[in-house]
Parts: structure tokens; sequence; C-alpha cells
């Protein structure tokens, strides 16, 4: 139930004050968060109208304050939803296609062939073969600047390096098997 009364004090400094009803003696609490947000301060001897509900310490207080003298201007109407700008259809549909973009650029750059696997030289079956050690798939080894059997770790990747990277210094008899002391014996 509403009740009208008038604004008797007030604190700005700290957001608060108190209205006597005009029906009853008893001054209740009023805080700056009950009044409207139009952007005007409360003034003292100011006619209210108001609620009464009890605060956590039940005592009463006024809530939902509105001003019977002051008229209403569309810049003290409160929105009653928020509102966002909205955004165009087409530019959602739009980002999604770049993020796609992006994406099948990315998985084109580490996957050239389009396919998660690579293919494996024809060699490496011979290697496969002739060896006794455990397989080395050939898509691990890449020409890095290693060009001594010292820096190698199997014949499979010895091989690889001979036949693929300039410069290697694994052959000395240049008969195309590479260290043929350490690994390809």
């Amino acid at each position: 139930m509403r009740v009208h009364g008038t604004l008797t004090k007030w604190n700005d400094d700290r957001g608060f004050g108190f209205i006597t009803p005009a029906q009853g003696d008893d001054e209740i609490f009023v805080h700056i968060s009950a009044f409207p947000k139009d952007g005007s301060r409360p003034s003292i001897s100011e006619p209210v109208s108001f609620e009464v509900e009890l605060g956590d310490d039940s005592k009463k207080r006024a809530v939902r304050v509105l001003y019977p003298s002051r008229q209403i201007t569309p810049r003290s109407i409160r929105r009653t939803t928020a509102s966002k700008p909205r955004r165009n259809p087409l530019s959602r549909v739009l980002g999604l296609l770049v993020i796609g973009a992006i994406g099948v650029s990315a998985y084109s750059s580490f996957w050239p062939n389009g396919s998660a696997t690579l293919a494996m030289p024809e060699f490496v079956d011979e290697i496969v073969d002739r060896n006794p050690e455990p397989a080395v798939s050939a898509q691990t080894f890449q020409c890095d600047g290693r060009t001594h059997c010292s820096q190698m770790t199997s014949c499979a990747e010895a091989e690889y390096f001979l036949r693929h990277c300039p410069d290697t210094r694994m052959d000395g008899n240049h008969d195309g098997e590479p260290c043929e002391q350490q690994w390809c014996n």
C-alpha cells in the first residue's frame, strides 16, 4: 500500500534520510536507492509517495519512492528491458565463415595433401625389410643439418639423410650404403 509523506531530513553526502508520513508521526528511513533514477537528487520538504517494508534490522524503511509533484519526463522513465545493439545475422554468418576459412587454412598448412597421414616413400619398405632393427617411420625424418653417421640414430635415418639431404658425409666408399661400420652393416 502506498503512503504519502514529506522528506524531512536528508544527508546527501551519505545518501539517506527520513520521511515523515502524512498520517502518523514516526519518521521512516529512506535510502537513495529507493528513489527514481531520473538524475535529480531528493530535496527536503518535498512531498513523496512510497511503500513501507521491514529492513534486515526489523525497522521500517521506505521503498519505491515517487515524486507526485514532479512531472515525468521521457528522460526519467526507466527502460524495462536493456537495449543491446542488435547484430545483423549476416555479420554472424560472415564471422563464422571467416573462422572456418582460418581453420581450413591452418589444417592445410599442417597437412599439405589434405590428409592427416603422410605418404611413405617407396624405399622405406626396402629399408625395413633389410634391417632387423625396429622400423622408424620416414615421416619423422627431416633434413636438419646433420651430416655424419655419429649424428644418426638408425640405419633408416642415415639412408633417408643420404638420399634426401645435401652435403651428407655418411657414404665413404660411395656404394650408396651409409654408415656401414656403425648402423648399416
